[in-house]
């Protein structure tokens, strides 16, 4: 994509909204970003971008037919809150992109990247993963992304918008100054780092049981500035009247016990274990086939180490925790 155009970022001060944000202002487009930051940061929007502060139903207040296409990011993404408390998912992941979709058709707006998630994919049938296996969510926040997915789908052959979905996987690393900084954090690499800072004790290990080479659970981490890449292609790739769906990531995978003996070797500290019990649904190996991806957006990931993802999550940490 080298034309310039001029973009809407819902979600664009939280983590991955923000690396894709800070990506398209550094490609030489108008950016504008839209967070209500119930879960972003105010200095998660990147210099040079807009920001609108409001809530992703009111979207129509700031869209207009000045922007060429919209990357929706504005999501909650709590899987545990989100069968605690659905009805939060439903109204906000839903109820939002219903407005937003309302929004761009009277903007006539007509290109959509949508953050997805393999959360629609539930527990996988086989590995590596692709977009024609069954979706069957196991949890209230990956069955408002399905239910997503499915709207978008419908706006597409109703409207002729040009949508792409991408689903993607474990996604980790730092880029520009963006980094995970959940609450409560959930994630496995920024967790054991926060063992090597000394904030934690130890990293749980649940489950050294399942059937994979060391016995701990085995996932498919990609870099959030290969992540933000592809959202940059999608926008080029994006039909009118076609959904697009890709899978996003490595097409490896890495055990949680790599993820740990990782941790220690990048940043010399010692990371103790402790067993804990396996989670309920969790799959012993969730790792993707990225095929389609390659194939229609042009996208093949540059950061795939391990220890790279690592290094980047751990300088952004430290960062972190001189301020």
């Amino acid at each position: 994509m080298t034309q310039r155009g001029k973009y809407l970022v819902t979600g664009g001060a939280g983590y991955i909204g923000g690396v894709v944000a800070r990506r398209l202002v550094e490609a030489g487009h108008d950016v504008v970003v839209l967070d209500d930051l119930s879960t972003g940061f105010r200095d998660g929007v990147p210099a040079g971008a807009v920001f609108a502060e409001g809530d992703i139903r009111d979207t129509a207040r700031w869209l207009d037919p000045s922007f060429d296409g919209v990357l929706h990011f504005a999501a909650f993404s709590q899987v545990a809150e989100s069968v605690a408390d659905p009805g939060k998912y439903w109204e906000n992941n839903v109820g939002g992109t219903i407005a937003l979709l309302a929004a761009m058709r009277a903007a006539r707006v007509r290109t959509l990247v949508f953050s997805s998630s393999a959360a629609t994919y539930g527990e996988p049938v086989r590995t590596p993963v692709t977009e024609s296996d069954p979706t069957a969510p196991t949890n209230p926040y990956g069955a408002t992304k399905l239910a997503v997915d499915h709207m978008i789908g419908g706006e597409a052959r109703a409207h002729g918008l040009a949508a792409v979905c991408l689903r993607y996987f474990n996604v980790a690393g730092a880029y520009g100054g963006h980094g995970e900084r959940h609450e409560p954090e959930s994630h496995l690499i920024p967790l054991v780092l926060d063992v090597a800072l000394g904030r934690r004790e130890s990293i749980a290990v649940h489950g050294d049981d399942y059937p994979t080479p060391d016995g701990t659970c085995v996932r498919d981490y990609i870099h959030v500035a290969d992540l933000a890449e592809a959202h940059v292609l999608a926008l080029a790739a994006a039909r009118p009247g076609e959904q697009l769906i890709c899978n996003l990531g490595n097409g490896n995978g890495f055990s949680v016990r790599e993820v740990v003996a990782t941790v220690r070797k990048v940043t010399g500290h010692p990371v103790p274990e402790t067993l804990a019990p396996r989670r309920p649904g969790d799959p012993a190996v969730l790792v993707a086939s990225a095929a389609v991806a390659r194939e229609r957006l042009g996208w093949t990931p540059s950061r795939t180490g391990l220890a790279e993802i690592v290094a980047d999550a751990w300088e952004f940490a430290r960062a972190r925790a001189l301020v």
